[in-house]
């Protein structure tokens, strides 16, 4: 019992070093987006907005040197990050609507597929999820390219392109979401419908789409946030529209102040925002299983792999 239980103490404080390891990084990206310039920059400046100061001119950010908040209204008024913003956002809203639908069509269909036919579908699902990202990217870009020089019609490198890359992989994981929702409620309601004489396009309005609900915001919001804080696939395939991510990137390497800071950090705050929405969904989704359904638990059950 004594071992047990210095086991269990040994394993929490490991875990609690590895989470520190994870996210004190962030926690400090999160204070010093509250922080001043230096102080000789302070000396040398004669305006009212020190937040306004040349990043050639702000001098040492890493130490600390004074709170200040105006760092958030300088970062999303800066004309170089609102343009960048507004296209992520665009790109990620239109990312996750047709991801979600194309999720929800492929869950449905899979779900109710013999195991035979199934099986190359699922490899290409899973395959999105578990090769690299930089190779996917690498390879949209050399589809994307010798589409557009032999199919005129094909859009050039841009948004269109980014939002083809982001749809590729989210399309996955909403399918997969929606997926284990379908299989884990079962299909007695379903029956019970059609045996009251209700269509297929009825019951799936009244019944089946109500019951995937929760699944299918859970399955948008995380296709939104992957998409908008994606870097490596715009990296590639943007041609020439900068999304937020690569705008933030470009000016770490270039005049970093901690108006980038002050972005990343609410990028953060927006990113787990929708993660905490996302994870509440998917727990009140939850239902009873069947006797059925118990003999046959287990992930890939859940996952519609038997």
């Amino acid at each position: 019992m004594a071992r047990r239980v210095k086991a269990r103490h040994g394993f929490t404080a490991w875990a609690v070093l590895v989470y520190a390891f994870l996210y004190l990084p962030i926690l400090v990206m999160v204070i010093f987006a509250f922080n001043k310039p230096s102080a000789p920059a302070l000396a040398a400046f004669h305006g009212s907005n020190v937040c306004s100061i040349p990043p050639a001119q702000i001098g040492n950010i890493t130490v600390w040197n004074g709170f200040t908040s105006c760092w958030f209204s300088a970062g999303l008024h800066d004309p170089t990050y609102i343009p960048a913003i507004l296209v992520s956002l665009q790109i990620a809203a239109v990312a996750s609507v047709i991801s979600t639908l194309l999720g929800l069509g492929a869950a449905l269909a899979l779900a109710r597929m013999k195991p035979r036919l199934r099986a190359p579908f699922d490899t290409l699902v899973y395959l999105a999820l578990v090769v690299p990202e930089i190779v996917i990217a690498v390879a949209l870009l050399i589809f994307f390219v010798q589409a557009r020089n032999y199919v005129h019609a094909f859009p050039a490198l841009g948004k269109g392109t980014i939002l083809l890359g982001q749809v590729v992989f989210n399309a996955s994981v909403a399918m997969l979401i929606i997926r284990a929702r379908f299989v884990g409620m079962g299909d007695s309601l379903e029956e019970a419908a059609y045996d009251l004489g209700s269509g297929p396009l009825a019951t799936f309005r009244q019944v089946t789409l109500p019951r995937l609900m929760p699944a299918i915001v859970a399955a948008a919001l995380l296709s939104f946030t992957f998409s908008f804080d994606d870097y490596i696939v715009p990296a590639f395939t943007n041609g020439t529209t900068n999304t937020w991510p690569i705008v933030l990137f470009s000016a770490v390497r270039f005049g970093l102040t901690p108006a980038v800071n002050a972005l990343a950090t609410i990028m953060l705050g927006v990113t787990v925002l929708a993660i905490i929405i996302t994870a509440v969904l998917l727990r009140r989704s939850r239902v009873q299983a069947t006797p059925r359904q118990e003999q046959a638990g287990g992930l890939d059950a859940a996952l519609g792999m038997r």
